[in-house]
């Protein structure tokens, strides 16, 4: 059971927007408290909630109104609206091999990794139905009967597979309208014996098929830093990946919750699939800006630990995930990219360093700084 962060004696004022006017609402945090541990204890995740035909979100899946806004900025500010026409930049692989082309290539990707810390990947080489057979069987194991799943349900994150809604249930903090399956450790085969069956096939098959995106990936960064095609390679710091399946089940009050909080990412690079449903946003420039998505396409997104070890010149920026009326689920399959080792120091990239530009960042281990990080 995991530890559930609470004060006995506090209230919690909450922001709640009806249709006409802004409300506090004050709630009871032992009253919370209970909501959450039978959450937990049920282990049946948002889709259990789902499945019982609630129609009123539970207090524990409802956000401040200000988190949900878009900006700052008042919605009809022009710089606001000027903003958020933006798009998230497109970066075509194709024809990686030819010098030319990858000159320009290395060009798009550094001033997107500079500048925005996102970007769309067309040409990728994953075939589309090897993308859309992921989704249909991570879509199958979320919909198996809450009897079935049960036996993956931990929030044990040592272990290579998982299923939990949340990782870490606060009272303080609202939870997410969204569940998970955690698959760890894929770059050993004997992982995917752990899978679940229902998913198992087209988890590897993916799993084949997305390797060769951060090895090209990874020569491109390298030269984007003016530094040898195999230098990141090297460093192993895109040897590990994990897969976050995640689900995101019809909401019954969608505009009071989020399906992820604001956050950036932990390693390297996280190249996530997501489905047509939509809701992911990334902040640019202090507006949310929607990245609507793109069938066939990989989102690519800078992490911390590549933030640290460029000394800021590639931007890990904060994403989420907003929940819309639909009659469909949505389902978005991230993999991390990170290091096999986590006891090894990653800084600032000494060739980077000068006195012109010196560093902004101390070295980290990758497996400290992954303790501090919540799912």
């Amino acid at each position: 059971m995991r530890q559930l962060h609470s004060s006995s004696t506090c209230k919690l004022v909450l922001g709640l927007q009806s249709e006409h006017q802004n409300m506090a609402a004050v709630v009871d945090c032992d009253q919370r408290e209970k909501e959450l541990k039978a959450f937990d204890e049920s282990k049946a995740g948002v889709k259990g909630l789902a499945d019982a035909g609630v129609t009123k979100l539970p207090s524990m899946f409802i956000h401040p109104p200000e988190n949900l806004l878009n900006s700052a900025f008042p919605e009809d500010d022009e710089q606001h609206q000027k903003i958020r026409n933006l798009q998230v930049p497109v970066i075509d692989l194709s024809g990686f091999d030819n010098s030319e082309r990858r000159k320009e290539i290395v060009n798009d990707i550094n001033k997107a990794a500079e500048s925005w810390g996102f970007f769309q990947l067309v040409n990728h080489g994953i075939p589309l139905n090897v993308m859309e057979g992921i989704q249909k069987s991570i879509r199958g194991f979320h919909e198996l009967p809450q009897e079935e799943k049960v036996k993956w349900y931990s929030c044990d994150f040592t272990q290579k597979v998982n299923f939990f809604s949340n990782g870490d249930l606060k009272v303080s903090t609202p939870a997410d309208w969204r569940d998970t399956l955690s698959c760890k450790v894929l770059e050993d085969p004997e992982s995917f014996e752990a899978i679940p069956q229902v998913c198992r096939r087209e988890v590897s098959e993916y799993m084949k098929h997305i390797d060769g995106v951060p090895e090209k990936l990874s020569e491109l960064f390298s030269e984007a830093l003016g530094l040898s095609s195999d230098y990141l390679a090297s460093t192993g710091c895109f040897k590990s990946r994990s897969l976050a399946c995640h689900y995101f089940p019809i909401c019954p009050e969608p505009h009071l919750t989020m399906g992820g909080t604001k956050h950036s990412d932990l390693g390297f690079l996280t190249l996530l699939l997501q489905d047509s449903v939509g809701g992911l946003q990334v902040l640019h420039q202090n507006v949310w800006i929607d990245v609507p998505p793109v069938k066939g396409t990989l989102l690519a997104n800078i992490a911390d630990m590549m933030q640290i070890i460029t000394n800021g010149k590639f931007k890990s920026v904060e994403h989420r995930v907003l929940m819309k009326p639909t009659v469909e689920p949505r389902i978005s399959i991230a993999c991390f990219l990170g290091t096999d080792d986590l006891q090894k120091p990653y800084g600032p990239i000494k060739e980077l360093i000068s006195e012109n530009n010196p560093p902004i960042y101390s070295e980290v281990k990758f497996g400290e700084y992954m303790k501090k990080y919540k799912l």
